[in-house]
């Protein structure tokens, strides 16, 4: 039996992830049931153990496996739970991964000093020809990339926040480092086709679909302090609206 196809396009930890999940729903492999060892593992899809652990990642951050440290790994579902992101609040990916039962990681990709694009610049209230900061991240849970992100700030708000460690909650660090209130964020959401440039960092096919969000927060003084692009996977997420009570207009 051939499980990964050397001349496939679609990369090897996909071609397995997509196995084992087709082997999880029929049946092969039962809830509760421990998969085969890593190695083993390995054997059969006959790659090395880092792509068998990145296919094994994808199912785990899909919720239909679980890893038990020194035991193994288990199947506890035949369907896959997307991260879910309520819109009811601002709110950090680590803590809505946590929630989830998901390890977060975020990977830096870019930071530095940029002329910002009209948008940006209108967005974030200042000249056209001034620098602003932009910082570019990979997003994962649990070794799965989840969101591909370009953070813009004002730089006169955020001085010196390249030099500190962006590899955790960029709000968490404009609170407790700076001093910034985050009070509101208006953002807009919307279906895209990915280009191959953040595909690429997403570990899925060239035009994969996924969800756009644009979004400018402001602080108490009803100041914007960023201007957040986020590139969400839409097999991996969910967007969840609560609506209040219905009024008849009169």
């Amino acid at each position: 039996m051939i499980i990964v196809n050397p001349n496939n396009p679609i990369p090897k930890y996909l071609q397995i992830s997509a196995w084992l999940k087709d082997a999880i729903q029929h049946g092969r492999y039962k809830i509760g049931e421990k998969l085969p060892s890593e190695i083993e593992l390995s054997r059969m899809c006959r790659v090395n153990r880092n792509t068998l652990r990145q296919a094994v990642g994808e199912l785990t951050a899909d919720g239909l496996l679980q890893k038990v440290k020194g035991i193994g790994t288990f199947v506890s579902s035949v369907e896959s739970h997307p991260v879910r992101h309520k819109l009811n609040r601002i709110s950090s990916l680590g803590l809505e991964l946590q929630q989830s039962g998901v390890r977060e990681k975020t990977r830096l990709l870019k930071k530095g000093y940029e002329v910002p694009t009209q948008y940006v610049a209108k967005n974030l209230a200042v000249s056209p020809n001034s620098k602003i900061i932009a910082i570019r991240r990979v997003r994962s849970g649990d070794e799965h990339p989840l969101i591909y992100e370009e953070t813009y700030l004002p730089a006169d708000l955020f001085d010196g926040i390249l030099d500190m460690d962006l590899t955790g909650s960029m709000y968490e660090i404009f609170t407790r480092e700076f001093g910034v209130i985050l009070a509101r964020s208006a953002q807009t959401i919307r279906a895209v086709n990915l280009n191959r440039k953040i595909a690429q960092q997403l570990g899925v096919k060239q035009n994969s679909a996924a969800l756009y969000s644009e979004s400018v927060t402001y602080n108490d003084r009803n100041m914007p302090v960023e201007v957040l692009y986020s590139y969400f996977r839409g097999d991996k997420y969910v967007f969840e609206v609560e609506l209040g009570q219905y009024h008849l207009t009169p």
